[in-house]
């Protein structure tokens, strides 16, 4: 106890449901219905039971939204199913994903089972699927000739486009043998080669009366024919293996039929853009010819000797024009060439060249000269300046504004009282002169 892990209620109920849900996973299961509640929020509840033993059930609103039946207790259905478990209450459930009557819901097995096995196969494979010819001129209708879909069909394509001619290979589409007829009918079409498209349906009904058309004989036939089929059975919502066989799918037979029938308006509507489209390249090509046509004839024009004897003669007439000018510009050159040679032989003359070289030393001398006097005026300003600054510390400029220097007996200048003594003599010196003196 000691080492064991204790688990809570919660935990329990959380690892069962999940070895429920990861183990069994989806279960197809039948039984009857009882306890049914249709809760206000959508979702139903009920139990299914069998003789022995009962389950409860739960389908959410997103699900059952789907059913065709309408579930009362004692009703049996097929359904299918997740297993699971309600936590709060620990209570085992199916939560129910798809519910079907139980006749009808063994068909819908079937079916699936089908489904696969032909999907396996290849039998619905897109590669498989022939194109449906544009332009249709013939029909054939493998269905019953006394039902509603024939007189559907046969309606629209008299209404859309009545140039097409219809050929119906009847069959039986509901019952033991309609299988059976359904293959001989389409076998038969392709034996005889009368029609550019087959259209094989009919109108709606339930899973069991449509289920002629999920034969695996019937998907064998559409799938080796080598005429081009429509599937048209049932109504939009109906879907049958023949559907997916089949190289068209319509929702229902009218819309196979509006499928093959071109409209009259549509296709005269497209024989004037053709017309008009066709008059333009007549226009086209008209214009072009006649562009080459005039092309050709200047080129001939071009290449006529007459044509050729005129351009020679321009030419000609242009080559003398060429040569007259060349001549007098050469007897014009000859004229100028002693003038030029004169012109040269003057600017190669000594005498000039000479006159040339006074003139540079004239002006190399005169550059000289104003070059010595700048200079001199320059050391002549430069000498003024220095006397200037030399009379400005001078101590006679200090004396001349009304100082004067005193010296003792030796001539030394006496510049504080401590120099002297009573009765020596010094010696003052002023601007104009100097004054001898005694302390006293």
């Amino acid at each position: 106890m000691a080492t064991q892990h204790i688990l809570q209620v919660s935990e329990l109920t959380k690892k069962v449901r999940f070895i429920l849900e990861s183990e069994l996973n989806t279960v197809w299961l039948t039984g009857e219905i009882s306890n049914f509640v249709a809760a206000s929020s959508g979702h139903w509840y009920l139990s299914l039971k069998d003789s022995k033993s009962q389950v409860r059930c739960a389908m959410f609103k997103g699900n059952n939204r789907r059913v065709r039946l309408q579930p009362r207790n004692g009703q049996q259905v097929l359904v299918r199913a997740k297993v699971s478990l309600y936590e709060p209450r620990g209570d085992f459930q199916l939560i129910i994903e798809q519910m079907e009557d139980a006749g009808e819901g063994l068909l819908r097995q079937q079916y699936e089972q089908l489904k696969n096995k032909l999907n396996t196969l290849g039998v619905f494979s897109q590669a498989h699927k022939q194109t449906i010819p544009e332009h249709i001129q013939c029909v054939g209708i493998v269905t019953s000739p006394t039902g509603a879909a024939v007189k559907d069909i046969l309606s629209v394509l008299k209404r859309r486009n009545p140039s097409i001619n219809v050929i119906i290979y009847p069959a039986l589409v509901q019952g033991e043998y309609a299988s059976n007829d359904i293959c001989h009918a389409i076998v038969q079409a392709n034996n005889r080669q009368e029609c550019d498209v087959l259209i094989v349906g009919r109108g709606g009904g339930s899973l069991e009366d449509l289920w002629p058309f999920n034969e695996e004989s019937v998907v064998q036939a559409i799938y080796d024919s080598n005429l081009p089929i429509i599937s048209a059975v049932g109504h939009e919502v109906d879907t049958t293996l023949s559907d997916y066989v089949a190289d068209l799918r319509a929702a229902t037979p009218s819309a196979a039929a509006e499928l093959v029938a071109s409209d009259s308006n549509e296709l005269l509507a497209k024989i004037t853009t053709f017309e008009q489209r066709l008059i333009h390249a007549i226009n086209r090509k008209n214009t072009y010819l006649l562009q080459q046509q005039h092309h050709l004839h200047h080129r001939l024009v071009q290449v006529h000797p007459e044509q050729q004897l005129l351009i020679q003669q321009q030419k000609h007439d242009e080559l003398s024009l060429r040569l007259t000018n060349v001549i007098q510009r050469l007897m014009v050159q000859s004229a100028q060439q002693p003038q030029q040679l004169q012109q040269r032989l003057q600017q190669l003359s000594p005498v000039k060249v000479i006159t040339e070289q006074q003139n540079q030393i004239k002006q190399q001398k005169q550059r000289l000269i104003n070059a010595m006097q700048n200079a001199l005026q320059h050391k002549r300003e430069s000498f003024v300046h220095l006397i200037e600054q030399i009379q400005l510390v001078s101590p006679l400029a200090t004396i001349a504004r009304g100082y004067s220097i005193t010296r003792n007996k030796d001539n030394k200048v006496i510049n504080s009282i401590a120099q002297v003594t009573l009765n020596d003599e010094i010696t003052i010196q002023v601007t104009d002169g100097s004054i001898k003196a005694k302390v006293l």
